[in-house]
């Protein structure tokens, strides 16, 4: 119905500058006015000359354009912006209904008002975590928030075990090594993973991947979660404990909750105390949940043998771009690239072809729901 009503405004719209344009006695000023507003005239807000969507994507690298291209088959007119959503970049939404954000964007309670006051009625997050995100004032301006909550677990778990191994084994300096023709086993001596304890705090999608992958390695399971899944712990010979149990018991401990005022900094000073003397601790869910001073201190004191870290609490200054000719002004990341038994990766563990395709998918999927005025997921308090 938009499109056809359009058509027949834009039809009339190049028949009257045909006119405007064939007159003669129409001073420049006037002419340059009224073409403009001709131009602008029952046009739809956020639809480009075709009728379709705008959609401006913040925070986009070329892997998302790929994808998202791909996947939009020209359905809806795609707007990207390398630069991460925030208040001093929000006017490059003007134009559009929807925005599209990533997780180190900022989409806090001013960024919020700006992006109402140019018309945005839906962001969609290509991620599954949403705490970057000012939900109430979404609610107070009408804002409805989408989100992937699940857009490939696996994707993400097996990155988790790559890290465990990769520490374990001390694969990062044995390539290092090699490289530069030092082929000596001193210093790479590692552990079997059959038979260890890790502790899994967080048992959702992500939790139970992991999980499933270890007892396949023949670990035993040692969970916690603030809502334990007893089903499935029975199904799988997973046992919840209480936090303090799970850290001192444990040989690794692993990462899987979401980032809130309740997890933030669960691993601090005090939790690294409670954990195994030379434990590993692995984290690929949210950088906030380590204090990372603390993690500095346990690795300093031995106390923590190895740290497996694809995000850190304050990444968005660092990841997702090229530092290599930069100089690190973060001094607690800056020491944490000192050390040889710490792996991080740059937020990562997400990027795989099938969870891009996913991601792509579901965000698309949301937007055309929202389109055709149908229900979908929002995630508005």
């Amino acid at each position: 119905m938009l499109t056809k009503r359009f058509v027949v405004i834009k039809s009339l719209k190049t028949q009257l500058l045909a006119l405007i344009n064939d007159a003669e006695d129409i001073e420049e000023a006037t002419f340059t006015k009224v073409t403009q507003v001709l131009k602008n005239a029952g046009k739809p807000y956020g639809v480009d000359e075709q009728g379709r969507l705008n959609i401006s994507f913040f925070d986009a690298k070329a892997y998302d354009r790929d994808v998202f291209d791909r996947e939009n088959k020209q359905q809806h007119n795609l707007i990207y912006h390398t630069a991460r959503l925030g208040y001093q970049t929000a006017v490059l939404a003007k134009g559009s209904k929807v925005v599209c954000i990533f997780v180190n964007d900022i989409c806090d309670g001013k960024v919020v008002e700006a992006l109402a006051k140019q018309g945005v009625e839906l962001i969609v997050l290509r991620c599954a975590g949403f705490n970057n995100v000012d939900l109430d004032a979404c609610k107070q301006h009408s804002i409805s928030v989408a989100r992937v909550p699940a857009y490939s677990p696996s994707a993400v778990a097996e990155h988790t075990l790559a890290l465990m191994l990769m520490l374990n084994r001390n694969l990062h300096r044995a390539y290092l090594r090699n490289r530069a023709g030092q082929f000596t086993l001193d210093g790479l001596v590692g552990f079997n993973m059959k038979g260890k304890t890790v502790g899994v705090i967080g048992t959702g999608k992500i939790g139970q991947c992991v999980i499933d992958i270890l007892l396949g390695f023949g670990c035993k399971i040692l969970a916690f979660d603030i809502y334990p899944n007893a089903s499935y712990a029975n199904k799988h010979d997973v046992t919840y404990v209480a936090l303090n149990e799970l850290l001192a018991s444990s040989h690794i401990v692993t990462l899987h909750a979401p980032l809130s005022k309740d997890t933030y900094h669960c691993i601090n000073e005090n939790s690294i105390a409670n954990m195994k003397q030379g434990a590993m601790l692995i984290n690929t869910s949210r950088g906030g949940l380590i204090d990372t001073k603390a993690l500095i201190q346990g690795l300093k004191s031995k106390k923590i043998s190895a740290a497996g870290l694809d995000v850190y609490e304050e990444e968005a200054d660092i990841f997702f771009q090229d530092m290599s000719g930069e100089i690190i002004n973060d001094d607690v990341f800056a020491r944490l690239l000192t050390f040889n038994n710490v792996v991080i990766t740059s937020h990562q563990a997400f990027l795989t072809h099938e969870a891009l395709q996913n991601i792509a998918d579901t965000t698309l999927e949301n937007i055309k729901r929202y389109a055709q005025g149908k229900e979908f997921k929002d995630i508005r308090g």
